[in-house]
């Protein structure tokens, strides 16, 4: 890539380490860099704290810091990481240097180009997000095994479009697909014997970091 080192950098809010409390990586030790901004104004946002600020980081900086917490597991996520288009270099990067790699998108944004090595975290939003509109329904079709896709379920009428969204695209067939319940708005009960009674070739989630540290920043 004929581009100068010195202008390869990305903002960040924060690089953090803590347990990935969310998708097929639960309960690894993970490093989690989470790039600032997003387009994306969903009702149930749990890090507007990342929509503005952070800092300019040089993307080999950024591989060094990640390194120097000594695990194997990175997340990169946001905001919205890929509104950076320098994100997909520093996914590549991270890959390159041996990490096992997860992406969490809000899937507005076009996946295609993230590099083959990353797992793909994909949230489909749902009506009560408030922003259902902005799903770009092409991602679906480059998801394989190795990716995830994940609904927030706020509601039995989010539950309900989850669930036609699943049957009417197949997602199971595709990839893992996960069902989260939103803290404060549904129970974890209820989803669950929801998934349970129609029987839903689904993964129920709860977020593991809200129940081990009431969600805290940089946690």
């Amino acid at each position: 890539m004929d581009v100068s080192e010195s202008v390869l950098r990305l903002r960040i809010t924060e690089i953090f380490l803590s347990l990935q409390g969310e998708a097929r990586d639960s309960g690894w030790p993970t490093v989690f860099v989470r790039l600032t901004g997003c387009p994306l104004r969903c009702s149930y946002c749990d890090t507007a704290y990342a929509f503005h600020g952070g800092q300019w980081h040089k993307i080999d900086s950024i591989v060094q810091q990640v390194r120097a917490f000594g695990v194997r597991h990175v997340c990169v996520t946001g905001g919205e990481p890929l509104a950076q288009n320098r994100c997909l270099i520093l996914l590549q990067r991270l890959c390159d240097a041996g990490f096992v790699v997860s992406l969490e998108t809000s899937g507005a944004i076009d996946v295609g180009e993230v590099d083959a090595r990353v797992s793909r975290i994909v949230d489909i939003k749902t009506p009560r997000s408030g922003e259902m509109a902005r799903n770009l329904w092409s991602n679906i079709l480059r998801l394989g095994s190795h990716d995830q896709i994940k609904f927030v379920i706020c509601n039995r009428a989010d539950y309900d479009w989850a669930v036609d969204v699943l049957h009417r695209e197949a997602l199971d067939t595709r990839c893992t697909v996960w069902f989260s319940p939103s803290k404060g708005e549904i129970s974890e009960r209820e989803l669950a014997d929801w998934i349970v009674a129609d029987r839903l070739p689904v993964r129920f989630q709860l977020q593991l970091h809200k129940v081990l540290w009431n969600d805290e920043p940089g946690r």
